[in-house]
C-alpha cells in the first residue's frame, strides 16, 4: 500500500512539474505557422538562430529560424545580433491576413529572452 501511495505521489509531482515548466520547452515554428488557429493569442516559447533584424524607433523586430521554419518576433527590448542563438517567449499574433497571404508574428514578453 505504501508503495502505491509513493508511486502516486511521484506521478502527481512529475505532472505538476511538467505543467509548470511547459514554458521552458520550445514549440517548433512550423507547428505555429501550419496551425495558426491553435496558437494565436497563446503564449509559446521558440528557440533558434536570429537570421535578420530591424530596428527603427517605433518598430523593433527580429526573425528567428529553427530547423522547421522562421517567425518574426516583435520586441520592445534591444534587438539581438544576427547569428545569435536565442530562446524567446511571447504571444502569437495574426499581424495581418489578405487573401492567401498571412503574417503570423510572436510578440515577445518583457524579460524572457535568453
Amino acid at each position: 500500500m505504501k508503495h502505491r501511495i509513493l508511486l502516486l505521489a511521484a506521478l502527481v509531482f512529475f505532472i505538476m512539474t511538467a505543467t509548470a515548466c511547459s514554458g521552458l520547452f520550445s514549440t517548433p515554428i512550423e507547428k505555429i505557422l501550419n496551425n495558426p488557429r491553435d496558437y494565436v493569442d497563446k503564449r509559446v516559447t521558440v528557440s533558434g538562430t536570429v537570421v535578420d533584424s530591424f530596428n527603427v524607433v517605433i518598430l523593433k523586430y527580429f526573425i528567428v529560424r529553427d530547423k522547421t521554419g522562421e517567425i518574426p518576433v516583435i520586441t520592445d527590448k534591444p534587438v539581438p545580433a544576427k547569428g545569435q542563438k536565442i530562446k524567446v517567449s511571447g504571444t502569437v499574433r495574426d499581424a495581418f491576413s489578405l487573401g492567401d497571404d498571412r503574417l503570423i508574428v510572436l510578440v515577445e514578453e518583457s524579460g524572457n529572452a535568453e
